[in-house]
């Protein structure tokens, strides 16, 4: 029987109303065809993973995983990347580029705090595959994260290394060791320990844009004394377009085209927030809220940034083409020196070498979490599921430590070649992840109407989400195939770049059609998702209590209220 009631006897102490369903027949599915999958949330989750991520730490987490991460410039992201894309598309190029990407992004957040808020598992939207879609999609999916994110940590342990030699010339070998260990300190620690850390580096980063945005004001507005007052000066002069590729109006679009490209890039690490969901405390709540919260101020960082970079440093400078990997290329930089103030890119670079450390533990913790979700359900080997009385995967961790030795690899010319070949394998993730986030998310809601259930039903549930998650799906979809367009334009052919555009969709597509095959697994019939057994499990979860409302004080708080 199917239904939602009210009762008095439901509300809380606040008063709120709880929705109560009618679930004469038992949780578990019992439709023919539907996938074993046990409790929604496993024993095992509850048993041996901590709570102990609260909500400021996720959304930190976030926050801070989308500034610093950015291709092909891992842990450089919102501070070096911009330059890049001011370069390539013109400062309204650039804007529209992000401003689309941050649309895209605001679908993701809402369909990711949908069905996490109802399935609130470690290793996030690949376990959600599992349930809504197939289980070959999570298996590939699953391994697709867990190899990009182990990759993901000896390269922002380069991009450190580079940062550091900014200062110091000394052996490069040194400072991998000592960035090694820290991580690996941090892996292993206490989830609250992680989120520790994780708040305070997204707090320096905040600051920092937070800080360049009103120094480019004051620049850009004439501020510093004997310069003079730019405006919009370059808007006009070389234009608020730049020709790419093309000429014309057509080189406009293609340069558009390509900023938007490199923005999802700029914006990967947003949909990392859930990825620990079976240890955060009260999770459909927490991530919810905080996914509705990250994406807005992500994308005002984001667009503020590009404005004032638009403002300040003409997109034919060819300073914004330096390829360093420190703070030169940071259009902050090129504006703060050409108006005589110094101490900028030591700033700058300092706050970058946190950004690319915090990007290796992000890394850290999306692989290992994932990794354990996958050995959860079988597709990984059983050892990995060892955690510590602290509730930490370390056998998790100590895969991704043996991954994290490839660092040493920056050391030789050489070897650092082939080592972002590897890196360039997995360059299209992030779009496979967010395709698969949407899907999972489109999924829920056929299955819902299938069985009759209404969406209000969810622990949180938004009417818009119905049409976005489509938005969402078909235009990353379309940027998946789009991504590296400028290969196949006359005398811009170069095979990195199509690997590094192309590559993860027959990977990704092998990784599903390899295990649909051997395991003979079928996509789950909309009618026997286990969506009563979710709901059952959500109401019954003593940790799902309404959230405080949030004080005037609290909601102007841009930084973690």
């Amino acid at each position: 029987m199917t239904g939602v009631i009210e009762t008095p006897e439901a509300s809380d102490k606040t008063g709120a109303k709880q929705i109560v369903h009618d679930v004469e027949d038992p949780p578990l599915p019992s439709s023919a065809g539907s996938p074993d999958i046990g409790p929604i949330v496993t024993e095992h989750e509850q048993q041996n993973l901590i709570r102990g991520l609260s909500q400021r730490h996720v959304q930190m987490i976030a926050i801070a995983g989308a500034i610093v991460r950015g291709f092909p410039n891992p842990g450089t992201g919102l501070f070096l990347g911009l330059g890049g894309s001011i370069a390539t598309g013109g400062p309204l190029g650039a804007l529209l580029g992000y401003l689309f990407v941050g649309l895209i992004v605001c679908a993701i957040q809402f369909a990711l705090g949908e069905v996490s808020a109802l399935l609130p598992v470690t290793g996030s939207f690949v376990r959600h595959a599992e349930i809504l879609v197939d289980p070959a999609l999570a298996f590939a999916i699953g391994w697709n994260i867990v190899y990009g994110c182990f990759i993901s940590v000896p390269s922002e342990i380069s991009a450190g290394v580079v940062l550091i030699q900014y200062w110091t010339d000394i052996n490069a070998a040194v400072w991998v060791t000592i960035l090694i260990v820290v991580s690996v300190v941090v892996a292993i620690s206490f989830i609250g320990v992680y989120g520790e850390v994780e708040f305070i580096f997204a707090i320096l980063k905040i600051l920092l844009v937070i800080f360049v945005v009103i120094l480019g004001l004051v620049i850009d507005l004439g501020g510093i004394p004997g310069k003079p007052r730019l405006g919009f000066h370059y808007w006009k002069d070389p234009g608020p377009f730049v020709e790419y590729i093309s000429t014309g109006s057509w080189g406009h679009f293609l340069g558009f085209w390509a900023v938007m490209t490199n923005a999802v890039y700029s914006f990967a690490g947003v949909e990392s927030l859930a990825m620990a969901a079976a240890e955060t405390k009260n999770p459909r709540h927490n991530i919810p809220k905080a996914c509705k919260r990250v994406f807005a101020r992500v994308t005002i960082f984001y667009l503020a940034a590009v404005l004032i970079v638009g403002m300040l440093v003409s997109s034919a400078d060819d300073r914004l083409s330096d390829e360093s990997g420190t703070a030169a290329q940071s259009p902050f930089v090129i504006a703060a020196g050409d108006a005589g103030i110094k101490a900028i890119p030591s700033i700058v670079n300092a706050v970058c070498l946190t950004s690319a450390w915090s990007a290796s533990n992000q890394s850290i913790l999306a692989g290992t979490r994932t990794l354990y979700g996958l050995a959860l359900k079988g597709h990984a080997p059983q050892i990995f599921l060892r955690t510590t009385k602290w509730g930490v995967p370390y056998m998790c961790v100590l895969l991704q430590v043996a991954f994290s030795l490839l660092a040493y690899m920056c050391v030789s010319n050489n070897a650092l070649t082939v080592f972002w070949w590897f890196v360039d394998l997995t360059a299209a993730g992030t779009l496979v992840s967010w395709i698969c986030i949407a899907l999972n998310h489109i999924r829920l809601l056929q299955a819902l109407k299938k069985q009759g259930i209404s969406p209000d039903a969810l622990p949180w549930h938004n009417r818009i989400t119905r049409y976005t998650s489509w938005f969402a799906l078909i235009a990353c979809v379309v940027i998946l195939f789009t991504g590296g367009f400028t290969v196949f334009t006359k005398g811009n052919w170069y095979t990195a770049s199509f690997v590094s555009s192309y590559l993860d969709i027959p990977l990704v597509l092998c990784a599903y059609g390899g295990y649909k095959a051997i395991r003979r697994t079928k996509i789950i019939p909309l009618d026997v998702v286990p969506l009563r057994q979710a709901l059952y499990e959500a109401e019954n979860d003593p940790e799902n209590v309404p959230l405080k409302k949030d004080s005037l004080l609290s909601k102007m708080n841009i930084l973690w209220g």
